[in-house]
């Protein structure tokens, strides 16, 4: 097995905590950063003192890299992902991975043209909680599953002002929740086709028409799966509920339910459980370091000398059913 050398493009919070993650596997060489910020180059400098320091992404790809992860502003993700499969590079994003389907589907079909091993960043997926749930779905333990109700609801708004530009986000809320919740909904039930999606959005309570010129701060979402499963979505910024956060997937069938939720409004802390009837068995509690796991999977996988995975057009799917959301 090889060690790949690994570029990183935005070195933000985000950017930082993957590279942290990737670099404790062992797996991976750090070999060039690039940032925009002097202070963020000095923080991630301490991960990586050896790391050359890019003039950007053709300064990367310069570098002979083997892949790069890409932590920088929506707008940008599939524009410096085909750059970056186009040369060659695996490429590990941030989600979402485009504002829209058609742009995330470019993504993935540049990926498939260049043979490229890519990768979006969907955390949630590896959860101890949401992996044991989905064991159970597959298994079939559940029954049929007939209704799925996602949530989550964050006290706090994005502190960059772009995330508030529709152009430049894609979307509010829905776009930076919503799409953790969509995509486990979707990957725990093996991706079944979706029929009718509709959503209502809503910025500082005011309701906003299809295709909104300023992105949602609060949606619900209705989305009925082809089987004649219904999920249902509700996300939010800012939401006054009295503690930090709301998050929680629940999976109902005819043979029981499971949930995965957080514990006393944590960002990270989950605990997952199956229900029969009044009765609940707990599958997984903290502590659970899944935050870098999808990094973590990706640069292995890398190393391994894997390269393009066809389960990544999936995200397509996920990509369509926001786009509905949207009415767009």
């Amino acid at each position: 097995m090889s060690r790949p050398r690994l570029g990183f493009l935005g070195i933000g919070w985000i950017g930082r905590h993957r590279m942290q993650a990737i670099a404790a596997t062992g797996l991976a060489e750090i070999a060039a950063i690039a940032d925009p910020t002097p202070a963020m180059l000095e923080e991630a400098a301490k991960l990586a003192p050896d790391a050359y320091h890019a003039d950007g992404l053709d300064d990367l790809l310069a570098q002979d890299l083997d892949g790069l992860v890409i932590a920088t502003p929506s707008a940008l993700h599939a524009e410096q992902s085909i750059q970056a499969l186009r040369r060659g590079v695996a490429v590990f994003c941030q989600k979402p991975l485009g504002r829209t389907a058609p742009e995330v589907q470019a993504v993935v079909e540049a990926a498939k043209a260049a043979d490229r091993l890519l990768a979006v960043d969907l955390s949630y997926r590896f959860t101890e909680g949401m992996r044991r749930i989905r064991e159970l779905v597959r298994a079939g333990e559940l029954g049929r599953i007939h209704a799925v109700d996602l949530v989550f609801h964050n006290a706090y708004g994005p502190d960059k002002p772009w995330f508030y530009d529709p152009a430049q986000s894609g979307g509010g809320c829905v776009m930076d929740l919503g799409v953790h919740l969509v995509d486990l909904a979707l990957w725990t039930l093996d991706f079944p086709a979706v029929g009718r999606v509709s959503g209502t959005l809503f910025a500082g309570g005011e309701r906003l028409g299809p295709q909104p010129g300023r992105v949602e701060d609060y949606a619900i979402a209705n989305i009925d799966l082809q089987d004649g499963a219904a999920l249902r979505l509700a996300c939010s910024w800012r939401l006054q509920a009295g503690c930090d956060a709301m998050i929680s997937a629940a999976f109902y069938g005819t043979e029981g339910g499971a949930a995965l939720r957080n514990i006393d409004g944590s960002f990270y802390d989950f605990t997952a459980e199956r229900y029969r009837g009044t009765s609940r068995e707990t599958l997984a509690t903290p502590p659970d370091e899944w935050g870098g796991r999808a990094a973590a999977d990706w640069a292995r996988r890398l190393a391994e000398g894997q390269r393009y995975d066809p389960a990544i057009e999936r995200i397509t799917d996920v990509s369509r059913v926001l786009d509905g959301i949207y009415g767009r």
